[in-house]
């Protein structure tokens, strides 16, 4: 998969300097608010709109998305401010009604690239089509699948691919709404050094105060380019009203980031501090949940009458996690420490729910 560049993706009077830029509202919600939204970003500088015209929600009941009429918005932003216009697509039909309005880019959503039988449904659909195809990474983080889906649209003759990190879902509390899980997408980034990569701060914080930040660390890793969420009215929004900032907010967001030249080697030390911070962020998801387990095994413990302090099975942790620890070249008495810390608080976590 060569092929893929940055440069295959673009469109005439798009600039190949990072970041690249997709805004637009979550949904077409009317044309009004699609009109009033584009021209604002317009006259941002924002090259490229996007609004959901198809919404695949959760649960039955939430907004749908404008369906079909919504095309005709597009048409009319790309008519009035001369911008390009993205849309998601998940069926066939959504494909064949998206070229016949003129949409110029598509992207693939999160539910869809998890799902084999419908990536393939699209990329029959788009066999001789000339147009950028971006693929959001599947809702679970699994590698092999997103480039699975990567493959799908490749082996169909796309060649004007590029990719949209948006998270990952995770049933536990968190500080993101989607787990960013950065060294997934570093990871495909070695295997594919020119495929682009745009990260969707919006979906991955699900607030809009870590656009920011995410969008940053997003630049710091070398990502292409950002595909955000901005409404008028954000706090008016028919779908995803907390993750969205007005145009202006947006404008004051990238006016802020640092675009440093570095290269893609892993030698970069930025790059590396990076992939530290995104470490640690796992590191600390992973406590929590461990935590909320403790908790579990607080409330089994007292509803059978049980002490806190099993003294066989905290033998047996120590033992094979040190074990495990050396096998990995990790320092055995480091990790004992460690293993000893996290006991003492899981233990402090049942006393809490026992003497409740």
């Amino acid at each position: 998969m060569e092929e893929m560049k940055l440069e295959s993706i673009l469109l005439p009077g798009m600039s190949g300097e990072r970041p690249v830029v997709i805004a637009g509202p979550c949904s077409a919600e009317t044309e009004e608010q699609v009109m009033e939204a584009a021209r604002s970003l317009s006259g941002k500088g924002i090259k490229v709109f996007r609004a959901g015209i198809w919404k695949p929600r959760t649960k039955p009941g939430g907004f749908e998305g404008i369906g079909t009429q919504g095309l005709r918005w597009l048409k009319r932003v790309k008519e009035e401010t001369g911008m390009y216009v993205i849309t998601e697509v998940a069926t066939r039909d959504h494909v064949f009604e998206a070229l016949k309005a003129g949409v110029d880019m598509l992207w693939v959503g999160a539910r869809t690239s998890a799902n084999p039988f419908a990536v393939q449904e699209l990329a029959d659909a788009l066999k001789g089509a000339d147009i950028p195809v971006l693929i959001k990474n599947p809702v679970n983080p699994d590698l092999d699948l997103w480039i699975g889906a990567i493959q799908r649209f490749h082996g169909a003759g796309l060649r004007r691919l590029g990719v949209i990190h948006r998270g990952f879902s995770s049933y536990d509390k968190k500080i993101y709404r989607n787990l960013p899980l950065w060294h997934i997408p570093i990871e495909l980034r070695r295997r594919y050094p020119d495929l682009p990569i745009i990260c969707d701060p919006s979906h991955i914080g699900g607030k809009r105060e870590l656009i920011a930040p995410l969008s940053q660390q997003a630049m710091d890793l070398n990502f292409d380019g950002l595909i955000v969420e901005s409404h008028c009215r954000p706090d008016e929004a028919w779908s995803d009203a907390a993750q969205q900032i007005t145009p202006d907010v947006l404008d004051y967001v990238l006016s802020l980031l640092v675009i440093r030249n570095s290269t893609r080697t892993t030698e970069n030390l930025t790059v590396l501090r990076r992939q530290i911070d995104a470490v640690d962020e796992n590191l600390l998801e992973l406590l929590a949940r461990r935590m909320r387990i403790s908790r579990e095994i607080g409330i089994y413990k007292k509803e059978h009458n049980m002490p806190i302090l099993q003294t066989p099975r905290y033998n047996e942790i120590l033992e094979n996690r040190t074990k495990a620890a050396a096998a990995m070249d990790l320092n055995a008495e480091f990790i004992e420490k460690l293993l000893k810390l996290i006991h003492e608080e899981s233990a402090a976590q049942q006393m809490i729910v026992i003497n409740k």
